[in-house]
């Protein structure tokens, strides 16, 4: 059995906050408890942060080399700016370089993407979408299953409704959103 942690828990949310912040809050925790802990108990308070301490570490090494905001939001400007065709290109030389096998797809999936036996369906043509829906995803789904693909992806530079959000949890469907996007294609220039 796989254990989860709770998305909404007080770790899950500071795993998704930058590193500094469980640091401060280790630091924080552990001034408190050495306040008021009797005096001889008082080097035993650093304890109460440990917790925080670790995932502030883990935080780190997440982030390490992640792209900053800023520069999230300029690779998604210069990708919404981008033809299909330089977008696509992009994408493929950018998958290339990571050792997949990349074939071109018509219809609701635009890239089969394989690497050890493993293929995944990706859908991307709709990058520039403000909202993506459902339907486009259930359409993804069915070529996925009709290819007998492991794995589908949806390429997206805007927002997933929540009931798009939902069925792509539901079906094991990755989002790949602008902050991936800035790492697989981080110089992507428009009619390059």
């Amino acid at each position: 059995m796989k254990l989860k942690m709770a998305e909404n828990s007080l770790f899950a949310i500071l795993l998704r906050k930058p590193w500094w912040i469980s640091m401060l809050l280790a630091a924080v925790v552990s001034l408190a408890l050495a306040a008021v802990m009797p005096r001889g108990l008082g080097p035993y308070a650093a304890s109460g942060g440990i917790p925080f301490f670790i995932i502030g570490l883990i935080a780190a090494f997440r982030q390490w080399g992640a792209p900053s905001a800023a520069a999230v939001a300029d690779t998604g400007e210069r990708l919404r700016a981008m033809s299909w065709n330089d977008f696509a290109s992009g994408l493929e030389q950018a998958w290339r370089r990571q050792g997949y096998q990349v074939t071109r797809l018509d219809g609701g999936a635009d890239f089969a993407l394989a690497v050890g036996g493993r293929e995944t369906v990706v859908g991307a043509r709709r990058w520039k979408a403000a909202s993506t829906g459902v339907e486009p995803l259930r359409a993804l789904r069915d070529i996925a299953e009709r290819r007998g693909a492991q794995d589908t992806a949806w390429v997206a530079t805007g927002v997933l409704s929540d009931a798009a959000r939902a069925f792509a949890a539901e079906h094991r469907i990755r989002i790949i959103g602008t902050a991936e996007l800035a790492i697989l294609m981080p110089k992507a220039q428009a009619g390059a």
